[in-house]
């Protein structure tokens, strides 16, 4: 999807953000999903630094004011997201090593997500936290939910079964392990699986959530060549956007899906956008960050 040489800078954009913006009072952070976006796509080919400058130059691009961004940073500083780090005599901010972690987890996930078949089975999580330990059980779903899990009954959590290498690594990163087990399988009775699946998922909120990305970018396609900043200022929002989906749709086998799952029209949409609009966006945002 990048060129070979690209790859690692350019595949970002994953959980970070979205845990980030959980964490946030509804209303209160709305820029640090860009922020992040930012960060996750060009800081880490610059040895995971960007400069305040030029973060402030890039979040003015897209319209926002110099003081808001500043702010916006130092609520990610503050939960830890991102960390003050001054470089020949400059102020900028370096993601932090969790943070780093957690994009690495999240690249495959974005860029290069294969969907589920049903021949992969089914991935069922269980887990107990002693009540001493209850910030535990939040952790627990708060993971479980961000890899896409839907709920089949009080503490049973399940997910197509080829995330299961992508689960276990999670949890155990996050210190969970000790709390959960993991079994794969396949679902032998009772109901109708794709009954199943529309209550285990709330798949009316997705195809509403993949609508609305169609409906905001689509145009985009119609629109003709853009300048590098043009692009950047339209690659930004749109993978900010995107991003989310993948987690939010774990990438459920399309037989058990309505028919003409709008979903995968959106990613159609997306990697038609991303392979236009990411090397231009990526000229201007260098062009910025390396600016003497």
């Amino acid at each position: 999807m990048f060129p070979a040489a690209d790859q690692g800078e350019e595949r970002a954009l994953n959980v970070a953000d979205t845990t980030a913006e959980a964490a946030a009072p509804a209303g209160r952070d709305r820029l640090g999903p860009l922020i992040i976006t930012i960060f996750g796509l060009y800081a880490r080919g610059e040895d995971n630094w960007l400069s305040v400058a030029s973060v402030v130059q890039l979040m003015a691009d897209l319209g926002v004011e110099g003081q808001a961004v500043r702010s916006s940073i130092s609520r990610l500083k503050r939960r830890g997201v991102v960390r003050a780090d001054r470089r020949d005599g400059a102020a900028g901010y370096a993601l932090a090593e969790s943070t780093l972690e957690t994009l690495a987890e999240g690249d495959a996930r974005i860029f290069e997500r294969r969907r589920a078949t049903t021949e992969d089975g089914w991935l069922v999580v269980v887990f107990s936290v002693p009540e001493s330990e209850r910030e535990k059980r939040h952790e627990l779903r708060t993971s479980l939910t961000q890899l896409g899990f839907g709920t089949a009954a009080p503490g049973v959590w399940v997910a197509p079964g080829n995330l299961a290498t992508e689960t276990r690594r999670t949890l155990a990163r996050r210190g969970l392990a000790e709390y959960v087990d993991i079994f794969t399988g396949q679902h032998f009775a009772f109901g109708d699986l794709r009954s199943k699946v529309r209550a285990w998922w709330n798949l009316d909120e997705l195809a509403d959530l993949y609508a609305d990305f169609v409906r905001r970018h689509r145009p985009i396609l119609d629109a003709g060549t853009t300048t590098a900043e043009q692009a950047f200022q339209t690659y930004v929002p749109m993978l900010t956007q995107w991003r989310r989906l993948p987690y939010s749709d774990p990438g459920l086998p399309l037989s058990l899906l309505p028919p003409g799952w709008n979903g995968v029209t959106a990613e159609a949409l997306f990697e038609e956008l991303n392979t236009r609009l990411s090397a231009p966006a990526r000229e201007h945002a260098l062009a910025v960050i390396r600016r003497p």
